[in-house]
């Protein structure tokens, strides 16, 4: 039986091995480069290859269209340039000779990566992967058509900067699908204004995924890095990347759209740091705004926020902002290596003693010549009578943050000689019972009967989580969010027992405590005629606490859960 295969162009039907169209009359022959598939080819019986899109390092965007669908996609082959040997008119792709191993496990690594993107999809904030298809020794990632704007464009646009609360509600699917990407251990690496798409309703969607190899400098593959927004450890495979690496190119993203700039690039502030402040380049930007962002581009991973829910909340909120900038490691100067800076504030030390010494040895020498000088009136030197003045001894305020405050409890040392007045704050970034201030601050000379005040982390803030089986997707979203809770919606298979577009299951029971900024799997039923075939993974990070009910339960039998081993296309 003839595979059914329409025009990449008009979408008409076409006849068997039709190499143009007999609806809008065009050609496929030539229409692709040499090197990539021709016009025309069909990928699984499936899909029809359209025209090139564009190329990269890792492989070549194509134009598609979804056969017994009838909707247009977008279709990413598998060809790295310098792996890659040329293809000959079968379309079979070879490694180069002494590249197989490479070419190999970065293969696998590219079929991993769209999977496992194609398990947590579609997701708000994420371009969909529908489907991946191994053919032609290699592999195709096929993903929705996303259309909207690349907000680059969007942005020269406008032509202004934007208000920060208006360029977190434009990035807040952004920031879910990312949460949602680091909850499975995947790290984007390519978050910029390229990959962002605005799309009608004035929000955005991430688009752009790659292996680390595309987006880290020296790995093998043609590199392909954003200068502003690819952050520093990404220009060297010494470097460890974690989910700080895309947290670093979301700060990026919000500093281009609320200082109509983009941020000085990672590799030129490694050797001098002339990154403005984000309220240097535009002074209507909130000073705990600017404050977050310098936090946020901060060029060392270890010292810059490490999370997408720590940055949300602080772009926020500013006293989040102040207790973030409290207990998160100071910033290393460029150039100064922590062991650098550490040695240098030894030799300070010791200056410091060597300078106090000789103004001890110059008092004594003044005391012993003025002791041994005759009296001006009696020509012999009387003895001044000695100070009954007692000097108390001075006390030195200890340092107390990080210490856990059962330590300062149980310290006799501490109970016996200091007062304490103790308050507790949630904190997302401080284990419970740790204390995160402390006033007096340490050395300070603390003064008789004088309290010294601390305030102890209670650890991050817990929510109950609401019941939302049976609400809408949107207002189910809103629910969590007036919690502090991220939704991460999937779509599940409906047999028709489900009202469609609403709430079936959650990774979470309603009742449960749950900490503030926890990303919540939220599972929508399909419409009934939705074919869904492709069984997400539920992510790791957010297990359910209790076994979701099959989904053939009635409604009213408890609440209904679909099966976390379905997924849609």
């Amino acid at each position: 039986m003839e595979q059914k295969r329409l025009c990449p162009y008009c979408m008409g039907e076409l006849p068997p091995a039709a190499d143009s169209c007999v609806h809008c009359g065009k050609v496929f022959a030539g229409r692709n480069p040499a090197g990539c598939l021709p016009v025309g080819t069909v990928l699984a019986g499936r899909y029809t290859v359209g025209e090139m899109r564009s190329l990269d390092g890792e492989g070549i965007l194509y134009r598609g269209v979804e056969n017994l669908g009838c909707f247009r996609v977008t279709i990413k082959e598998y060809l790295p340039v310098t792996l890659s040997a040329e293809r000959g008119a079968d379309c079979i792709l070879q490694p180069k000779t002494g590249s197989e191993v490479l070419f190999k496990t970065t293969r696998m690594d590219f079929a991993d990566l769209y999977r496992a993107l194609e398990r947590i999809t579609p997701a708000t904030g994420l371009e969909a992967v529908l489907d991946v298809v191994e053919a032609n020794n290699t592999v195709y990632a096929v993903m929705e058509n996303l259309g909207g704007t690349p907000l680059d464009q969007w942005l020269e646009a406008q032509g202004a900067p934007l208000r920060p609360d208006n360029a977190c509600a434009m990035l807040q699917p952004v920031f879910e699908g990312v949460a949602a990407m680091h909850k499975i251990g995947l790290v984007h690496r390519g978050i910029c204004p390229e990959n962002l798409r605005v799309m009608a309703d004035g929000r955005c969607r991430l688009a752009g995924y790659a292996t680390v190899g595309l987006r880290t400098a020296g790995s093998g593959l043609r590199e392909q890095l954003y200068e502003g927004y690819s952050a520093p450890e990404q220009y060297s495979t010494a470097e460890f990347e974690g989910r700080y690496t895309d947290e670093y190119g979301l700060a990026a993203v919000f500093y281009r759209m609320v200082c109509g700039q983009a941020p000085v690039p990672a590799a030129q502030r490694m050797v001098s740091d002339s990154n403005p402040r984000a309220r240097t380049v535009n002074s209507a930007v909130p000073g705990y705004v600017s404050d977050v962002l310098q936090m946020g581009l901060r060029l060392k991973p270890m010292e810059r926020i490490q999370t997408v829910p720590q940055l949300v909340q602080a772009l926020a909120s500013k006293e989040y902002t102040e207790e973030l900038g409290r207990t998160m490691k100071p910033e290393t100067p460029v150039g100064q290596p922590e062991e650098k800076a550490h040695l240098l504030s030894i030799k300070g030390l010791l200056a410091g003693i060597l300078i106090l010494l000789a103004i001890l040895l110059v008092l004594m020498v003044w005391t012993m010549v003025s002791h041994s000088l005759p009296s001006a009136s009696s020509g012999s030197v009387e003895p001044e009578p000695a100070s009954s003045e007692v000097l108390e001894p001075q006390n030195l305020v200890p340092s107390f943050i990080g210490m856990d405050y059962a330590q300062v409890q149980n310290n006799r040392e501490y109970t016996g000689m200091y007062l304490f007045y103790v308050t507790e704050e949630y904190s997302n970034t401080v284990p419970a019972g740790q204390i995160m201030t402390q006033e007096p601050a340490a050395d300070t000379v603390l003064k008789a009967g004088e309290t010294i005040r601390l305030v102890v982390s209670k650890g991050p803030q817990k929510v109950e989580m609401p019941s939302i089986i049976g609400f809408s997707q949107d207002a189910a979203v809103q629910t969590l969010q007036s919690r502090g809770l991220i939704a991460s919606c999937f779509m599940v298979v409906n047999d028709g027992s489900y009202a469609a577009g609403c709430v079936v299951s959650a990774s979470e029971p309603a009742g449960a405590q749950v900490d503030v900024g926890t990303v919540i799997t939220v599972y929508i039923a399909a419409d009934p005629s939705v074919e869904i075939t492709t069984p997400p993974e539920e992510p790791a990070a957010t297990e359910p606490t209790t076994t979701p009910a099959d989904p053939e339960t009635p409604a009213g039998g408890g609440d209904p859960a679909a099966d976390p081993e379905q997924g849609t296309k």
